[in-house]
Formats: structure tokens, sequence, C-alpha cells
């Protein structure tokens, strides 16, 4: 592993406002640590920035000694892209940072501020945009690998809301990017991953959400899964722009308002969000909720911020996770058939499948508008495999790509940078579609070095070329 001489280690502190981390310093296992406990890399040096000073330093130190870079904003991402092997981490999670202007409706978040933290924050005023659905993910990566979560049907993705960012690019330059500023990598930043620089802070548009919205979840048993996903398929078409209902199958956690007996057995999930209240949502909840006959709903007013940790609980960070996903225009009885076909030998009680509505706003932005190309994904699913004892590893990763593979001929071809695996380089290309190439020439621009290259890469154009 590079270690740091004193001279280099005195270079680097005295350009530093934050700390600097090395093996063997207190902290350092706990900074090198992320949410998926797959990923065990230990890189030279952490810099856990305090501001963007500390950025630029820690990437023209970097640079200057050929070290591989990577940037953590939250730590989530399932790839572990927060960490290199034996390079230098800028590290963002001290800064949180985040901002409301209730007036002009918007907020400005550093770097690495989670969901909760910017909830937090927009919720004191009855403001939102929308974001993910654990609240420990990073705004950051989020928004970057566009985003989209309960709100999206309403108000679109995150990088739709997004309004302008700072960042600091591969040169160590600080930059303001909008619309009007540097167009080209504003475009990029929206849904192109780490890909172009470290984003330091975001602006979005707020919108007035909560503090109480209507939510919560509907549960069936497997048996009537099949004919209640077709049911539900067929009523997306007419389902209005503020209801959002997700479908999920996994095992049944111990939920309080189903019957003990079913705690453990497969069932099919429905979560129901809607950011409105009133009559005309109550009658689209119970209209779900006849579609089969439920072990248990528990649905109704709760604080929005409540309802954005809901599922915390069971994305907690420290087990084993690897996921794959598909993309789909239209959920075809094919599809069907496969989803319930492995969602009837889950490997263990903590893997689930879901699929994520979209549509609505979220489809509204013609695919070039931004890097997020994916308009025409009505579904996104998720595959999320999730163990605990690494004897189980191959196991469990075997099940999710049968299934991935046996879904592939009824899925768009698309994927969601977000959910891809670290063993998924190659469908960089399916991220972006149309786009790929143009993000390409953006990077040739920006990064033609490609600096940042710890992540789903999107290489420069004249290397891509090669």
């Amino acid at each position: 592993m590079n270690t740091l001489t004193n001279g280099q280690f005195n270079e680097l502190k005295g350009a530093i406002r934050g700390d600097i981390l090395q093996a063997g310093d207190a902290g350092y296992d706990a900074a090198r640590t992320v949410w998926n406990a797959m990923i065990d890399r230990h890189p030279a040096i952490i810099v856990r920035c305090a501001g963007t000073a500390d950025v630029r330093a820690a990437l023209d130190y970097a640079r200057k000694h050929g070290l591989p870079l990577a940037v953590r904003g939250g730590g989530h991402n399932i790839a572990g892209s927060a960490l290199c092997e034996d390079g230098l981490v800028i590290d963002l999670s001290g800064m949180r940072s985040v901002q409301v202007d209730a007036r002009q409706r918007r907020a400005w978040v550093e770097g690495g501020a989670s969901l909760r933290d910017f909830d937090h924050e927009a919720q004191s005023y009855g403001l939102a945009t929308p974001l993910g659905i654990n609240s420990t993910t990073g705004v950051a990566g989020l928004t970057l690998g566009g985003g989209f979560g309960w709100l999206s049907r309403t108000l679109g993705l995150a990088a739709d809301n997004l309004l302008s960012a700072e960042m600091v690019t591969a040169d160590a330059q600080r930059l303001h990017v909008s619309e009007t500023e540097y167009p080209d990598l504003f475009w990029a930043i929206r849904g192109g991953g780490g890909n172009f620089g470290v984003v330091t802070r975001f602006e979005f548009r707020l919108h007035p959400v909560g503090p109480e919205i209507t939510a919560g979840l509907i549960v069936f048993p497997s048996a009537q899964a099949r004919a209640i996903l077709m049911q539900y398929r067929d009523a997306v078409d007419a389902m209005p722009a503020d209801m959002t209902v997700w479908a999920v199958l996994r095992k049944a956690p111990p939920l309080p308002f189903l019957p003990t007996e079913a705690h453990g057995q497969d069932v099919l999930v429905l979560p129901v969000f809607s950011p409105s209240r009133g009559a005309s949502v109550d009658a689209a909840i119970a209209r779900i909720g006849k579609l089969g006959e439920p072990l248990g709903m528990h649905v109704g007013p709760m604080p929005y911020t409540a309802w954005q940790q809901i599922f915390d609980p069971l994305l907690t960070p420290g087990a084993r996770n690897y996921w794959k996903s598909h993309n789909f225009a239209r959920l075809s009885d094919e599809a069907i058939d496969v989803v319930m076909r492995y969602a009837g030998m889950l490997p263990t009680p903590q893997c689930e499948i879901f699929l994520g509505l979209l549509g609505a706003q979220a489809s509204a932005p013609p695919p070039q508008a931004m890097a997020y190309p994916h308009r025409d994904a009505l579904y996104v699913m998720n595959v999320h495999t999730r163990w605990d004892d690494p004897a189980d590893d191959a196991r469990c990763i075997a099940w999710a790509r049968d299934f991935f593979r046996d879904a592939a001929p009824y899925a768009s071809g698309g994927v969601y940078v977000n959910f891809m695996p670290q063993d998924e380089s190659e469908r960089t290309p399916d991220a972006y579609g149309a786009n790929y190439q143009r993000l390409a020439e953006i990077k040739q621009k920006y990064d033609p070095d490609n600096v940042f290259r710890a992540n789903q890469n999107i290489r420069p154009a004249a290397s891509a070329a090669a």
C-alpha cells in the first residue's frame, strides 16, 4: 500500500483544513466502511474535506502523485464507487449543510448530505424535492445518476429539479454550472454519475409537500400475487400523477398489522404514496386494496419524513448486497411469470424484487434533455439480493444473475446507472443509450485523462475510439 513520507504528509496536511487518514490511524477503518459490506477496499489516503478548498487540494495532490481517485458522498452506492484500492478518497461526508430559502423555494445542499439531512431542513417549511426511498442515501450520488423516488410521478426526477451545481473539475477548477453556465457540463451531470467532477453543492427547486402526506402498505399473500400484478399493470395508465404504487415481492417482515402466521411468508407488498390528501386519494387507495384479499393494510396520513424513513430498517448498513436491474416500458405476462418464478425461490429472507413505478412527470422530458435518457421506463425493476454470510455469496449472486438473464427478453434494454453493481461496466452504454456519445465527448473535454474513473465509467471520446 502507498504510504506518505513525513514530507509528503506535511505537504498534504498543510493544504487541508479537514482530517487525513491512513491505515493504522484511529477512524481509518470506519472511514473506509460503506453501506454494502461486499466492498472491502483499502485506500492509501482518505481526505475528510471540510470545504471546497480541501477538495481542490486533495484532487491536485492525487494528480501530482499519480494516485487513483474516488469520491465519497453518502457511501451508499451498490458498486462501492466511494472507495478505491491504494489511492486517495475525497470524502465529503463532513460537508452536509442544507440551506433553504422558503420564499424562492430553493435549497442549497452540500455533497455529503443524506436524504434525511435534506428532508429535515426542507420539511420544516413544508417543502421537498424528489429524492429516493432510503433516508441514509446520499443526495449527491442519487442526483448525479438521475434520482427517482416517491415524488417522481408527480414532480419528476431529482435531476429534473436540479437548477445549478458547484463542482471541481479534473484540473482542480471550481465551476458553477447551470443551463446558462457551462451548459454542456450541466447537461452531463444530470444522470452521468461522478464522471465529470466533484459536485460540492447542489441547488434544487423545492415544492410544497407535507408535512403530512398519504401513504402506507397493502400486503397480499403470494398466492394472489400473479393475478394482482396483472390487474396492477392494467390500472397504471389510468393512475393519477399524484399517486405512486410500487410492487415488492419478499418475505413478510414482522409488521404489527399482519397476522403472526404471515410473518416470514412470501408476500406481495404494494407501497402506496400520494403527496395529496382527501377523498379522491382515499378512494384510489381503496381500489388498490380491492385488487385482492389483503393480509393487512396500514395506510393513512403520516409525516412525509416518516415515510421517507419507513424502509430504513430493511436497508441498514453492514449486510452483503448484490443488485441486478432492468427497465421495462411495459410489464408483459411473460415478465410477470419470470418475476413470480424467482420470487418463489428467494435465496435469503432479506432478498426482494421490487418494481418501481415511474411514468407521468418522470416521463415528461425528452430523452435528450439531459444525460439521464430513460423516459420510456415505466417500471424500474431491482433484484435486491441481500445476505450476511460470505459463504452465501455464490448462491445469492447466481440467483440474481439467473433472474436477470431470464427477464432480459421482456425488458427495454436500458438500466438505471445507480442500480448497477461493480461487475457491470460493460452495461454502461446501456445506461445512457443515444446520449452516450455526447457524454464521451464532454468527458474528453473536461476529463481527458479519465481521472474520475471510480464509477460506471464513461471513457473520454478519444480513448473510447481507440
